[in-house]
């Protein structure tokens, strides 16, 4: 029998003056989440059905841009997207656009164990969703308050937010925003031409390999606020942010560009195969030299049981357990 493992993540990109409260709410809801895939593994659960119950509880707690809390386009709804993939067999299944489906990584499953394709996006998705009888709510459902003030943000500086909940309180919004991107706040620190104290892409995902020493990854997002309708991020991307073969499986986060740009997530399981690397050692190569100027963070299980992460940027949301007992939740280094 092969030892279970499970990772999981809320998003790569922290700002370091995060007021404490609000880590800690991240911090209940990954460990809470990570309890949940835990039980299911030490009931003999398989990979692929633990990271589709995991992602479907970060999809349905407003903490993170996934699900409901997902970030605003321009036109102030929400498209969200979602993969997931099965180590065995390399089976996939990954949809975008979806406005309406409560639970988009349920969808991106259904893709790929009930149609003959591997990715459905916009109004296809959503008709399958409904052949498929998953429940669908009002898109209102995902939009929150929060999300509405920093769609406004974003809209009176004319830019696209990574969305962050840390309110600019006390000044214009657009002054403020437009003195923070010109290096104040933060200690400078920038992501994507942005500041750290907005940027947080919040993408939620899980890799697991169970005790059989099957490996499934998934990832779910809103992707950015005030993006242009119609955009598509690394989230549903095979390869990209999401990737699961015999070797390993990975779940990406960050800015998305850049993820797609270096098929970060199937980099990882290529140079396990092709330079014999261990698992942690491949999560810090593909971090350090396959990012080139970008930015992100992932998070990996290998076939054996071992766990990793890596990052470039400040912190990331993130937590692991395993078969041995161990068990973490952490946002910074």
């Amino acid at each position: 029998m092969a030892r279970w493992a499970i990772a999981i993540h809320g998003g790569a990109g922290v700002d370091p003056n995060l007021p404490e409260h609000r880590q800690e709410e991240a911090k209940r809801v990954l460990a809470r989440c990570l309890q949940v895939g835990v039980d299911l593994l030490r009931a003999g659960a398989t990979a692929l059905d633990v990271v589709e119950a995991v992602v479907r509880e970060l999809e349905t707690d407003p903490c993170f841009n996934s699900g409901r809390g997902s970030a605003l386009t321009r036109a102030g709804t929400v498209e969200m997207e979602a993969s997931i993939m099965d180590g065995r067999g390399r089976r996939c299944g990954a949809v975008s656009g979806v406005s309406t489906v409560k639970n988009p990584v349920s969808l991106a499953r259904r893709v790929m164990d009930k149609s003959p394709h591997s990715y459905l996006a916009f109004d296809g998705a959503e008709h399958f969703a409904r052949e498929q009888g998953l429940e669908v709510v009002d898109n209102s459902y995902f939009i929150t308050e929060e999300n509405v003030s920093m769609l406004k943000l974003a809209k009176e500086a004319n830019s696209i937010l990574f969305d962050y909940r840390i309110p600019l309180a006390g000044a214009d919004t657009c002054s403020a925003l437009a003195a923070a991107v010109e290096g104040h706040g933060s200690n400078g620190m920038v992501m994507n031409g942005l500041p750290i104290s907005i940027y947080a892409p919040e993408t939620v995902g899980c890799a697991v390999v169970d005790s059989n020493g099957f490996t499934a990854a998934a990832t779910s997002t809103g992707g950015l606020m005030n993006k242009m309708t119609g955009r598509i991020g690394d989230s549903p991307l095979i390869g990209a942010g999401t990737y699961a073969c015999g070797h390993c499986a990975v779940s990406c986060t960050g800015e998305g560009e850049a993820i797609i740009r270096s098929t970060l997530a199937r980099d990882v399981a290529a140079v396990m195969e092709y330079k014999g690397l261990p698992l942690q050692e491949a999560v810090d190569f593909c971090v350090k030299e396959r990012l080139d100027e970008g930015f992100a963070g992932l998070i990996a299980v290998s076939g054996t049981g071992e766990v990793a992460y890596g990052f470039n940027c400040t912190g990331m949301f993130r937590g692991c357990a395993s078969e041995d007992g161990f068990m973490e939740v952490g946002i910074w280094e």
